[in-house]
């Protein structure tokens, strides 16, 4: 007996951003009059994996991880989505995480399906040795359902290519061979594409200039993307530092960035190339002079045209939303605003760059690196940002189109777009048996 639409398993709605997704999906689903058995197929994911990685530690002593894999929607191709080592990893962020990879590539019209991992460890507590145990290990046990033509993971939050080169050569001594189309994101000597490390956060940038074209071109008031154009950003790492130094580079002023411990701000604009130096050498931003120190919750809250959300899910919330002034939200992190609070962001006039729309330049790199790898031949760096830049363009415009035709947010509008080419091929494909 099928079950009502609005039923979701205890199994996977245990974490906010599940349940965000799914409910973001109900909205887009009601908006374009999806059959309501594509829905009902898609808020589910199609196999998930719980493993036990257990490790020596440096101090001798044997410690036991929990680790996931999950496989969203595999209609499209193989499976594609990161892996990420967090203190906060469940099983349920992981399952939204690649719901929302399902929605992202088919947005981007990428020949594969959802799918994310990782494994519930504080990084920051591990040894580099300690870091190569975990991969490998976590490697081994889910290496029966990942593979070139099966599920290609990448990195994620607290993981980087050396974990790639761990996970790929794991995979490759388990079959007696190298097979670098395994993972993505991996080292340019063992098979990794120029321009992967920056597309995320280059995406984003790239978005921002087609929001503020955008609606220049509807009539609406919106900053030109230059030196009058003030700029926050919430989350220093691997996207939300290469978009600050994009957006420096435009010649924006970047007043304030945070990571994990604390934020800067400077009224007059930060010069980002110079935090990155400062960051590359202490790890982490506090404490860089130029700056006044700011708090995370106060950055989100600053008067600027433009706020990237790059960090985690969940900072924009019904709870500070009110305090939110940025007139254009491109969404570097993956669900990093609720539904509740994106409601009241529309409904004020803010223009939300949706993440399956922002950041997927990483995957549509990480897809660039896969095609590369199979065919053993490599492109340039400014071959693969053209076509970077040539794949965003035509996922903003059609997102935007879409908006128009159903007059809804850029979230649902750019949902609808993954969806209705799901859609389509799942029809295409049937039910089997």
């Amino acid at each position: 007996m099928s079950q009502p639409a609005s039923f979701t398993s205890h199994i996977w709605d245990t974490s906010d951003l599940y349940r965000n997704a799914v409910e973001q999906l109900v909205e887009a689903s009601q908006t374009m009059n999806l059959d309501g058995n594509v829905a009902e197929r898609l808020k589910y994911p199609k196999r998930a994996l719980i493993v036990s990685v257990p490790i020596r530690l440096d101090d001798g002593t044997v410690k036991v991880f929990e680790g996931y894999r999950v496989q969203h929607n595999m209609t499209l191709g193989p499976g594609k989505g990161g892996i990420r080592f967090h203190h906060d990893v469940n099983l349920s962020e992981v399952a939204g995480l690649a719901m929302l990879m399902t929605f992202k590539c088919s947005l981007v019209g990428l020949p594969l399906g959802g799918a994310k991992g990782g494994i519930r460890c504080n990084p920051n507590d591990l040894s580099r040795q300690e870091h190569q145990a975990l991969m490998r290990r976590y490697t081994t046990e889910i290496n029966m359902i990942i593979g070139p033509d099966r599920d290609i993971p990448a990195p994620d939050v607290g993981t980087d290519g050396q974990h790639m080169a761990w996970m790929m050569d794991t995979f490759s001594q388990n079959r007696g061979f190298a097979i670098p189309g395994v993972v993505t994101g991996k080292p340019i000597e063992i098979g990794g594409s120029l321009g992967r490390a920056e597309s995320t956060g280059r995406g984003v940038v790239y978005c921002v200039q087609h929001a503020a074209k955008h609606l220049a071109s509807i009539g609406k008031p919106t900053p030109k993307i230059d030196s009058s154009t003030t700029v926050a950003v919430h989350g220093f790492g691997k996207v939300g530092a290469v978009a600050a130094l994009e957006i420096h580079q435009l010649g924006c002023k970047v007043l304030a960035v945070s990571d994990y411990l604390g934020g800067l701000y400077n009224k007059n604009g930060l010069n980002i190339p110079k935090v990155l130096e400062y960051l590359a050498k202490n790890r982490t931003i506090v404490g860089y002079p130029d700056a006044e120190p700011i708090t995370n919750e106060d950055l989100l809250a600053l008067n600027v045209d433009v706020l990237i959300p790059a960090a985690i899910d969940g900072v924009i919330t019904k709870d500070n939303v009110g305090k939110v002034k940025a007139k254009i939200i491109s969404e570097g992190a993956n669900g990093p605003i609720t539904t509740e609070a994106i409601k009241e962001l529309e409904d004020r006039g803010v223009f939300i760059i949706p993440d399956i729309l922002a950041n997927a330049g990483g995957v549509i790199v990480s897809y660039f690196e896969w095609v590369q790898g199979l065919q053993s031949f490599f492109w340039n760096e400014s071959q693969v940002n053209e076509k970077l830049a040539e794949v965003m363009s035509n996922a903003f415009k059609r997102v935007v189109e879409i908006q128009a035709q159903y007059k809804c947010g850029m979230k649902t509008a750019a949902l609808i777009a993954g969806v209705d080419r799901l859609d389509r091929a799942m029809r295409l494909r049937g039910l089997f048996p």
